[in-house]
């Protein structure tokens, strides 16, 4: 996906493992802003391992911009490994929550177009439903346009979170920080 306002620009999915430590975010994300590097998204939570923490960072970027923004990430103490992940070598979601007007006369239709979409109904009140649905930002917009119709009261998204395909091997750092933790 390219940007609206520079064809150049296009999304950029950058997964960045870090030791969970305060301030951590802060810091990523002034790197961001002292960059005029808008982020789309940012999504953050530990591992496996509770000592490192991945931020999923989304934004728009040409190459060059990318490239330095990776290689400005990687000077930061507390990041252990950047990498730009592409739509073709890693599976991404976002989590969306969407409280709907459900009038009695329409509450068959909307629990239809969630089974469609594999959405869940997580709560129904006496007017309105919520829905979780998980999937690619297609998938979450296109089960957003079928809903706007029925009235949308409120709504939520995590923002997108990815994984490189394929086995991975830990990098000896990665090792390190894991043992620093534990000792």
């Amino acid at each position: 996906m390219t940007h609206p306002e520079n064809p150049e620009s296009r999304m950029r999915i950058i997964s960045v493992l870090v030791e969970n430590k305060p301030r951590v975010l802060a810091r990523v994300a002034g790197l961001f802003a002292r960059r005029g590097f808008n982020i789309h998204s940012l999504a953050v939570a530990p591992t496996d391992n509770p000592a490192l923490s991945r931020m999923t960072i989304v934004a728009f970027g040409d190459d060059r911009t990318t490239e330095q923004m990776t290689k400005q990430l990687n000077k930061l103490i507390n990041v252990i490994k950047v990498v730009e992940l592409s739509e073709s070598t890693a599976v991404s979601r976002e989590l969306m929550l969407i409280q709907v007007q459900a009038a009695p006369e329409t509450r068959a239709q909307l629990i239809e177009i969630s089974d469609v979409f594999r959405a869940k109904v997580v709560d129904v009140g006496a007017d309105s439903l919520i829905i979780e649905c998980t999937g690619t930002p297609d998938k979450i917009h296109a089960l957003e346009d079928l809903l706007r119709p029925y009235g949308i009261i409120e709504m939520t998204k995590t923002g997108r979170i990815a994984l490189q395909r394929g086995p991975k091997v830990k990098p000896a750092r990665v090792i390190r920080a894991a043992n620093k933790a534990t000792a």
